[in-house]
């Protein structure tokens, strides 16, 4: 039977995954799309930061505008890793025994994310899957585990979430009846409500 650990707010680190370059977007910077009047950044600093022990953000420009939101930015180690990067770049910056991954592009997510992925987490942690599929990138990662796989995954070039994931034996949190959505296209903004020019 997997052990559970006992896991408080103060014990996680939100980290904002924010260092993608938008190609599909001529390159916008998701962080600061607005709706309703408010960055993605802050909506989901805001929305699910509220409890953890800190946040972070994941970012490879615009470093001085997030300081300026009083968010601590932490840029990639590694370069043209995607998304495997900023998980490295906020495992060594994480100070918590646990991190919350969001990425700043997720559209909506249930009040309950964190206690959903807690209740399966253990002590390997777990990733989210909503209606559309696996969402890898919505997780909860004991960070010691993280740092020592992440790093393996990157000397080898190993670039996929779900199979570092899975190297880890990370747990799955299914999410029946939601959809997180993610902004990638200019359809995706205007079902948003965001301007898509």
């Amino acid at each position: 039977m997997e052990e559970r650990s006992a896991i408080a707010g103060q014990d996680v680190t939100l980290g904002l995954l924010a260092g993608g370059r938008a190609t599909r977007l001529d390159g916008r910077d998701k962080a600061w799309l607005e709706r309703d009047g408010v960055p993605q950044v802050l909506r989901l600093a805001r929305r699910f930061g509220v409890g953890t022990g800190a946040i972070l953000v994941s970012a490879n420009r615009g470093l001085d505008r997030h300081a300026g939101a009083g968010l601590q930015v932490v840029a990639d180690r590694v370069a043209d890793a995607g998304p495997l990067a900023g998980l490295d770049a906020l495992a060594a910056a994480c100070a918590t025994p646990w991190l919350l991954t969001l990425p700043v592009d997720l559209v909506d997510a249930n009040d309950c994310l964190l206690p959903s992925l807690v209740a399966v987490a253990g002590t390997r942690g777990a990733s989210a899957q909503d209606d559309d599929g696996p969402q890898p990138l919505v997780a909860l990662w004991p960070v010691p585990a993280l740092r020592g796989a992440v790093a393996e995954a990157l000397a080898q070039r190993a670039l996929a979430v779900q199979a570092l994931q899975a190297r880890m034996g990370m747990g799955v949190a299914r999410f029946a009846g939601v959809r997180f959505g993610n902004l990638n296209t200019p359809d995706d903004l205007r079902a948003a409500g965001i301007d898509p020019t």
